[in-house]
């Protein structure tokens, strides 16, 4: 199977990377939506943890999952934990302004595949997706 670039090409129909963003902060919400929209990453958009783990129940799957740790009803960490629980294998990247070593690691410990410091970047979200892709 050949190998997907992200440098800003739309993924092939077959290959069609789905995404979901979990953010209770309109703005971030926003902005991760355009990024991954601007890779051509399908994707969809919650604003808590309970929400996310809902839409999975629901059966819907994503390849990645950016989750935000501090939100209301539920947060990041709970909800990482509560969707490994129910074997979700997305790559699960969390996306914090929170910068204290101790929760990170909490967050870490959760289920994450990987954690980035907001604001999330075009080369912060490539470097996700080559997880994924690895």
């Amino acid at each position: 199977m050949a190998q997907s670039k992200h440098g800003g090409r739309k993924l092939g129909q077959s290959n069609k990377m789905t995404a979901l963003v979990v953010d209770d902060n309109m703005i971030n919400r926003t902005i991760h939506h355009r990024l991954l929209d601007n890779l051509g990453i399908e994707n969809e958009v919650v604003s808590n943890g309970k929400e996310a783990v809902d839409i999975h129940y629901s059966g819907k799957m994503f390849d990645l999952v950016l989750m935000d740790m501090d939100m209301p009803i539920m947060n990041g960490i709970e909800a990482t934990k509560k969707l490994r629980e129910m074997g979700i294998r997305s790559v699960i990247a969390g996306v914090s302004s929170r910068a204290m070593e101790e929760e990170i690691q909490e967050f870490m410990e959760a289920g994450l595949d990987d954690y980035q410091e907001k604001p999330l970047t075009m080369p912060k979200l490539v470097s996700i997706i080559h997880k994924i892709n690895g």
